[in-house]
């Protein structure tokens, strides 16, 4: 079981500073009656010791003050609906929801103290890649932690929300199966990505059930973006025995590999099939509709507001992790497989 970082006290920054716990409290408030010497040794030591304003005990979750939603990347497609689940449910609490965007790096050591200070209560890390030291550092400062679709979790403990990423790989790829396409590729995201992996893993279920073989080259690693799919995608389709249908792991991507189709004069559904996965309202909005995975993204976001909202007022979780149904939305973006190049 790991240890929790024991959490740095006004007395242990006064034992240092060879000053009261007066002092330190006075230069924490932002007192003017602190010599400037005093101030500034107090102050370095403070962050020297990584000090972190205890958190008030709440009693009930509308008291929790606001949520910080943060994104390892820019806002998208994704990131509006899992905000807009998040804000709903606040809403009907009345806790605010507070987004940033933060890369992994700018996660330094004040930033859970920053958070603190700013009055939040927990913290949402969506699709972000965590470390230890960040773990505990929100650990020191009593900062709960949920991750939507995370990329990495040093700690089994950590609290996840997700969706079954695997069950919509091998029901995205059963469906082009099922439209008689033998040559399906994959385009996902980073290997590292946990969400990757599973859906990844359901792609390869569903080919290896259905005895067919995925040829080299078919599957590959983006970052789950439309540049992903403009690029790669056109690799793919530059391949020698070029794919006739593609299984994207993001609406964005699949959006982007219909652009390096259209670009080799390539018919969308007629001449390739592409599924994509998320169901984003740019996958409504495509040209043609795209047949994609829905996960239920809103949903995600209010079930880890919520859940948030529990782990800041001391309660306690049946799971450390939730896993939301997917279900396979049937457009105009895939139809059955062609005789021009599929083998019979």
């Amino acid at each position: 079981m790991p240890v929790t970082p024991r959490r740095a006290t006004l007395a242990t920054v006064a034992a240092s500073a060879g000053v009261s716990v007066a002092t330190v409290s006075k230069v924490l408030n932002g007192r003017s009656d602190v010599a400037p010497t005093t101030r500034s040794l107090v102050q370095s030591l403070l962050l020297q010791h990584d000090y972190v304003a205890p958190s008030p005990r709440r009693g009930d979750a509308a008291a929790a003050g606001t949520i910080e939603v943060e994104f390892d990347t820019d806002i998208n497609a994704y990131s509006t609906e899992i905000i807009q689940g998040a804000v709903d449910a606040g809403a009907e609490v009345g806790v605010g929801v507070v987004v940033s965007i933060r890369r992994g790096a700018e996660r330094t050591t004040g930033w859970a103290r920053d958070l603190v200070s700013a009055g939040r209560r927990a913290v949402i890390a969506v699709t972000a890649e965590m470390t230890a030291r960040q773990l505990a550092a929100l650990s020191r400062a009593n900062l709960p932690l949920v991750v939507i679709d995370p990329l990495n979790l040093p700690r089994t403990d950590v609290t996840s929300v997700g969706s079954t990423n695997f069950a919509g790989g091998l029901a995205a790829t059963q469906h082009l199966l099922s439209f008689g396409h033998r040559r399906i590729a994959y385009l996902g995201g980073p290997a590292t990505a946990a969400c990757n992996q599973a859906r990844m893993h359901g792609y390869r279920a569903a080919m290896e059930g259905a005895g067919a073989p995925v040829a080299p080259g078919y599957v590959r690693e983006g970052h789950f973006l439309y540049n992903d799919g403009v690029e790669l995608g056109a690799e793919l389709l530059d391949l020698p025995e070029a794919p006739t249908a593609i299984f994207a792991g993001s609406d964005e991507t699949a959006l982007g590999i219909i652009e390096a189709a259209r670009a080799r004069g390539l018919r969308i559904p007629e001449d390739l099939s592409i599924v994509g996965f998320d169901d984003t309202q740019v996958a409504r909005m495509g040209s043609p509709p795209l047949t994609t995975v829905r996960q239920p993204l809103r949903e995600m976001g209010r079930v880890a507001l919520r859940t948030a909202l529990r782990l800041a007022a001391g309660e306690k979780i049946d799971s450390h992790h939730v896993e939301l149904a997917t279900e396979l939305v049937v457009r105009g973006s895939t139809a059955p497989a062609s005789s021009v190049g599929v083998p019979g």
